[in-house]
This record gives C-alpha cells, sequence and structure tokens, in this order.
C-alpha cells in the first residue's frame, strides 16, 4: 500500500511539475524533473517512514492523553503541511530572475516572502493566465526563508487552532505545525545539498 501511495504521489508531483513549467516556459528537461522528483520524494518517504510517522503517533497520544484534545484534525493538517513544505522551496521559482539579476531592482521584503508565503496563490494565478512582474533575486533555498516561513507557520496554527478562551491544550496543536513545516522545508534543504 506504501508503494501505491508513494508511487502515486511521485506521479501527481511529475504532472504537476510538468504543468507548470510548461505555463512559465521552463526550459527544463523532463528527464531533469523526474531525478529531482525522485530524489526528493525517496528522501521524503525516508523522512515520513522513520521521523514523521512515529512523532505523529507520539503527539497523538500526548495530546488525547494529556490534554483531552482530539488531535486528528491537527494530525491531518501537520501531515499535510510536512507534505507541502517539502516541495515549496522550488514553487515561486516562475518569480527568481536568473538574468540580468544585477539589473534587477530590489523587491521589498513583504513582496519577496508573499511569494515563498502564499505560493499557492501565486501558482493559481499562473494557472489561471494571470502573470505578475514581480521579480526577485531571492532563490528561498536558505535557512533564513525557512525562519521566516516558520513563524509565519506558528501565527497560521494560532489562526487555525486556536479558541478561544484561550487553553492551554491548543498550544502543541499551535506549535507542532511549524514544526512539521520546518522538517518538511529542511528535509528539501538536505536534499539539495543547503546542508
Amino acid at each position: 500500500m506504501f508503494l501505491c501511495i508513494n508511487a502515486a504521489l511521485h506521479k501527481t508531483v511529475l504532472t504537476f511539475f510538468k504543468s507548470y513549467n510548461r505555463i512559465v516556459n521552463s526550459r527544463l528537461r523532463v528527464w531533469y524533473m523526474k531525478q529531482e522528483t525522485t530524489e526528493h520524494l525517496r528522501s521524503l518517504t525516508k523522512v515520513l517512514k522513520w521521523l514523521i510517522l512515529p512523532a505523529s503517533l507520539f503527539y497523538a497520544l500526548a495530546v488525547f492523553y494529556y490534554f483531552g484534545e482530539n488531535p486528528l484534525n491537527s494530525l491531518i493538517w501537520n501531515i499535510i503541511i510536512f507534505l507541502y513544505s517539502n516541495f515549496l522551496p522550488d514553487l515561486p521559482s516562475s518569480y527568481i530572475n536568473r538574468k540580468n539579476s544585477h539589473e534587477t531592482e530590489q523587491m521589498s521584503p513583504y513582496k519577496k516572502y508573499s511569494l515563498l508565503l502564499f505560493a499557492p496563490i501565486f501558482i493559481w494565478l499562473l494557472f489561471s493566465g494571470t502573470y505578475l512582474k514581480w521579480k526577485t533575486t531571492e532563490n528561498f533555498h536558505n535557512f533564513k526563508s525557512s525562519a521566516v516561513y516558520a513563524a509565519f507557520l506558528i501565527a497560521f496554527g494560532f489562526f487555525v487552532f486556536e479558541d478561544f478562551p484561550i487553553s492551554i491544550g491548543n498550544i502543541p496543536k499551535i506549535l507542532s505545525l511549524p514544526l512539521y513545516g520546518l522538517t518538511g522545508y529542511l528535509t528539501h534543504l538536505k536534499v539539495d545539498k543547503i546542508w
């Protein structure tokens, strides 16, 4: 069953990046995309099997036993964020200016990091035919971007999981989201030999 899920995920990711590269007129070869997808999914599978699944089991038992909270919704969010974060550094690649980067006007930090933090919105805009003229020299394959992303996930987790009045039982849910997201992001950086 695990092999079927892995094969389906590989096909889905490869199809997405083929379509994405076709829309942005990228000159990446199909064999290169296949190789990159295979490398990232191999690493993702190892981390998922040996780190994420045991941590998720421990997390679910701890949240249920110590805080009396239902961990299922946050656990699903955590795994989705882990999978998404593993591919996130490559998603804003269509907005990176690889030519004449010395001539590029510096983007403000909020625009630069909105490309990273709201990548699904910008990808949806590309697929719907809307092209923004934003170009950045930032490639998001660094630890600064991962720290910005983790801070964003803390805020996102607070808005998704916090109920008022504030209870201590929601703190593990809020803090688990950036841990899973950062794990996915750092897995990507490890495959790309950033660290």
